[in-house]
């Protein structure tokens, strides 16, 4: 099988490899949304478009689209990190989710102010490019679950209407 993650995060990717017995070609496409996504639609369209727009540019059997975002909850109440997984096959678009995790007052501030989440990460811990490595799912679970687990679990779930019958 051939498969179109639409991003050149290796994160992405290899969360795709694990998913899939096949290859998997990378591909830098735009999102159609903000750097930062705000709440489940935003963060949905972006993972849609990505699929969509991998699959369009290659050959590939199914396009994949990553998109993680935060979302404002009331209960219970914060700022917290959620990810989608969009694939499709040209006529069908299936979703997952991650896990989803309620970020700490003093990043949520400052991603609320407008800053994205990835900065705001590698400037707290001192380090570069958190959203390449285990993410803030693998800082907040103190790497119990990564970046590339969580994401894997969603790609998945998108895959899995591909896979199965529905008899279930």
């Amino acid at each position: 099988m051939y498969v179109a993650v639409g991003s050149e995060n290796p994160v992405k990717r290899v969360a795709v490899e694990r998913t899939i017995d096949g290859r998997v070609e990378a591909v830098g496409v735009d999102s159609g949304v903000s750097e930062q996504p705000r709440g489940r639609r935003e963060t949905v369209r972006g993972a849609e478009n990505r699929a969509r727009a991998s699959l369009s540019a290659t050959d590939a059997a199914f396009g994949v689209g990553i998109e993680g975002g935060v979302e404002s909850r009331e209960h219970p109440a914060g700022l917290w990190l959620i990810m989608w997984a969009a694939v499709t096959d040209g006529e069908s678009v299936h979703f997952g989710a991650g896990p989803s995790i309620r970020l700490p007052e003093a990043v949520a501030d400052r991603v609320r102010a407008g800053e994205e989440l990835g900065p705001v990460l590698d400037d707290r811990l001192g380090r570069e490019a958190v959203s390449e490595q285990e993410g803030a799912v693998g800082i907040y679970t103190d790497g119990r679950v990564t970046r590339t687990d969580a994401l894997a679990d969603a790609v998945a779930g998108a895959f899995g209407p591909f896979f199965t019958d529905g008899t279930a």
